[in-house]
């Protein structure tokens, strides 16, 4: 059998088995708070006899009442002491037997984490990424893309040791599972993937593509970005011309929106696009229509959810609830258990549900991601809104931003200060400027309080030269992989750094 046969029957075989995975995917969806049972029934018996099990006299507990009165909510630095236990070698901490694996992770307070991977929870990160492609072949009926090359701009998948598991970034793990029916058609290379050096990465993943039939493109928006800019410097074409069989982006990790424009411009056509909610503690979500750009929340795949409403997360005694409590529009902190052994773990990211039959969530930003020096927690989901907003009616690209506080100035009321760098300078910077305060105080009552009481002075903002962020994350030794620049923070430590960007 020749290769192009080979693919073709790939693309062919997919229908049929993306209907199996539809009709799954709709038994489960349709019966969430049962799926969602089963789960935690599972979860804890298959800890009973570990270190965490006995410690949190899991015996004891039949109910999820049960569970949260034993069970307290957990940041990295919670668990970190029983993976040390289990980086010194002991068996059966928070979930029986060891791990598989250990995701290499960056934390903003944490230093580098360690979560656990176990043989329970993999199929967790390797199906759902499949499952998301196989939903698009059943809504769609285009499956083409499995003709030709794909690519997902990642992570090396070079691995180190600790204590006889193997540890090494998430996408790089998943990558060592990639079927062997699909390694034909994958890139880039493995010699390749493991250059660290990402911008040296960036021109080989060049070399080994510009000349293939590349028809999915996976990644982080704004490394993708940085790989279709090379491409188009070495070609002189669009990527639509370069690969006119491109027809499908998946992304996830950052908000597309902010790089949507900019992204479809390179391209030089609109493609359709997959969202996927990926994270080292687990596959939380992923788009199942193109109809809408909300993410169905995966409930079956060894994970129980819990909701703390953002508001309270820093309360001393916040309402946490299980998923049949949820409200829509409500932002809230999701907190995780799962058969990799996290237990009342707060993964820092909020998400909004945008509909429970099924269950379907947006992304609103990280619970440690916001602005509150005076009291008014401007989220990210806020501040993207309102840069759309500015960017639609201004005519702007953004390439990239963050915003900090300023709350000691040399003069004058404290205030909001963004740093933006632009593809496309809006067409009136003070306009701009001032659409996006606008958006904000509409959008945040706090805010504009603190406008109208003369606390806060309307937001000041600062335009960047090309590759200012780049450059900030190459001198933080951050540039490419699953690193993303925060958009939002409460110090000034990343705005005092981006301040020497700045050109007077």
């Amino acid at each position: 059998m020749n290769f192009e046969l080979k693919m073709g029957i790939l693309s062919y075989l997919s229908k049929p088995l993306s209907k199996i995975i539809a009709a799954r995917i709709n038994k489960w969806s349709s019966n969430p708070i049962a799926t969602q049972q089963k789960v935690f029934d599972e979860l804890i018996a298959g800890a009973l006899n570990t270190a965490f099990g006995k410690e949190h006299h899991f015996n004891e507990i039949k109910t999820y009442e049960d569970f949260k009165k034993r069970v307290p909510v957990r940041d990295y630095e919670g668990i970190k002491p029983y993976i040390e236990r289990i980086k010194n070698g002991e068996t059966d901490v928070l979930w029986k037997g060891m791990p598989v694996y250990f995701s290499k992770t960056s934390g903003t307070t944490s230093g580098i984490k360690y979560i656990p991977i176990t043989k329970e929870s993999i199929s967790n990160h390797l199906d759902s990424t499949r499952n998301a492609l196989l939903m698009y072949v059943y809504e769609t009926g285009r499956s083409g893309f499995l003709d030709g090359k794909l690519i997902f701009i990642s992570g090396s998948p070079e691995l180190e040791d600790i204590a006889g598991i193997p540890v090494g970034r998430l996408s790089g793990i998943v990558n060592h599972h990639v079927p062997s029916y699909l390694r034909r058609n994958q890139l880039p290379s493995y010699k390749t993937n493991i250059i660290e050096d990402w911008e040296a990465k960036v021109d080989r993943i060049v070399d080994e593509t510009i000349d293939e039939d590349m028809t999915l493109i996976s990644g982080i928006s704004p490394w993708v970005q940085m790989y279709f800019d090379k491409l188009t410097e070495r070609s002189g074409k669009k990527i639509k011309d370069l690969f006119p069989n491109f027809n499908l982006f998946v992304y996830g990790g950052v908000n597309f929106e902010p790089y949507r424009k900019k992204l479809e411009q390179s391209i030089g056509k609109k493609v359709d696009s997959i969202e996927l909610f990926p994270a080292s503690e687990g596959f939380i979500a992923f788009q199942d229509s193109q109809h809408g750009n909300d993410l169905l929340l995966i409930l079956n795949s060894g994970i129980f959810f819990e909701f703390i409403p953002a508001a309270e997360f820093f309360n001393n005694n916040p309402t946490r609830i299980s998923l049949k409590d949820v409200q829509l529009g409500i932002n809230y902190a999701m907190i995780l258990n799962t058969n990799a052994g996290l237990w009342g773990y707060s993964l820092g990211d909020t998400v909004k549900f945008t509909s429970v039959k099924p269950y379907r969530i947006v992304v609103t930003g990280r619970i440690k991601h916001y602005i509150s020096a005076f009291g008014e927690h401007v989220i990210a989901e806020e501040v993207e809104k309102a840069l759309f907003t500015a960017s639609a009616e201004q005519h702007a690209e953004v390439a990239e931003f963050t915003v900090a506080p300023q709350v000691a100035p040399a003069a004058g009321l404290p205030y909001h200060e963004w740093f933006i760098e632009f593809h496309h300078l809006p067409d009136d910077p003070e306009k701009f400027r001032l659409t996006i305060d606008k958006s904000l105080q509409e959008q945040n009552i706090y805010y504009r309080d603190l406008i109208a009481g003369s606390i806060l002075q309307p937001l000041k903002m600062n335009a960047l030269p090309k590759d200012a962020f780049i450059n900030y994350m190459k001198s933080q030794g951050k540039l490419g992989g699953q690193n993303k620049v925060p958009r939002l923070s409460n110090d000034r430590a990343i705005a005092d750094e981006l301040k020497k960007y700045i050109v007077t």
